[in-house]
C-alpha cells in the first residue's frame, strides 16, 4: 500500500505517511489518491491548492474559515520543516479546545489532514519552509478568522518563544472570544 494512515490523539486529524521509492538519483512518491484517502477517513473533494513560504521563526495561525465555507486541509512540506498544529473548535466535541501537533518536513514526507472545525497553525523550524496544501472549499476572505497563537486556555506548547507574527495574527482573540459556529 502506498500510504499508511494514523489518526492522532484527536482521531479526525490524520497523519499520512506515503511510501517513498528512492535511490541515488532521487525519489518518487504518490502524495494523494482519492479512493485510498476516502477509504481511510479523508473524504473531501479538494477544490484548491495553495503554496506558502515562510522564514525561520514565523508562526502562522491559528486560522480557520467559518461555516458555510469552512476548509479541510491536506498539508505537506516540500522544502524545510514545520511544527504543525490543529485545535478542535467543534462545540460539543469531547476534544473541544484540545490540540495535536506533528513535525512535517521535506525529509519525512508526511502529510497531515486537518478537517473543517479545526483551527490550524504552524511555525517554521528550518531556515525557510514551503508548505503546499489542498483545501476542501475555496478561500473566502470574509469568512477567515482565527484564535491567538498563545491562548493559555488551549495551551499549545510551541517550540519557540518569540515568533514572527503578522499584525493580523497578533490581534486574534482567545478561544473564549472567537467567532465560530462548528458543531460536533
Amino acid at each position: 500500500m502506498p500510504f499508511q494512515f494514523h489518526p492522532l490523539a484527536i482521531p479526525d486529524v490524520i497523519l499520512v505517511e506515503p511510501q517513498r521509492f528512492g535511490d541515488s538519483r532521487g525519489f518518487f512518491m504518490e502524495t494523494y489518491q482519492f479512493e485510498t484517502f476516502a477509504a481511510n477517513g479523508i473524504t473531501p473533494r479538494f477544490v484548491q491548492d495553495n503554496h506558502s513560504r515562510s522564514a525561520r521563526g514565523v508562526l502562522r495561525g491559528l486560522h480557520y474559515q467559518k461555516e458555510p465555507v469552512a476548509q479541510g486541509k491536506l498539508l505537506k512540506v516540500v522544502i524545510g520543516e514545520i511544527f504543525d498544529v490543529a485545535v478542535d473548535i467543534r462545540r460539543g466535541s469531547p476534544t473541544f479546545g484540545q490540540w495535536v501537533s506533528e513535525i512535517l518536513s521535506a525529509e519525512n514526507g508526511r502529510l497531515l489532514y486537518v478537517p473543517p472545525g479545526f483551527a490550524h497553525g504552524f511555525c517554521v523550524l528550518s531556515e525557510t519552509a514551503d508548505l503546499v496544501y489542498k483545501t476542501s472549499d475555496y478561500y473566502h476572505p470574509a469568512s477567515e478568522t482565527g484564535i491567538i497563537w498563545n491562548d493559555p486556555e488551549i495551551g499549545v506548547v510551541w517550540p519557540l518563544t518569540n515568533p514572527l507574527l503578522s499584525a493580523r495574527d497578533q490581534a486574534l482573540p482567545p478561544l473564549a472570544e472567537a467567532d465560530f459556529n462548528f458543531q460536533f
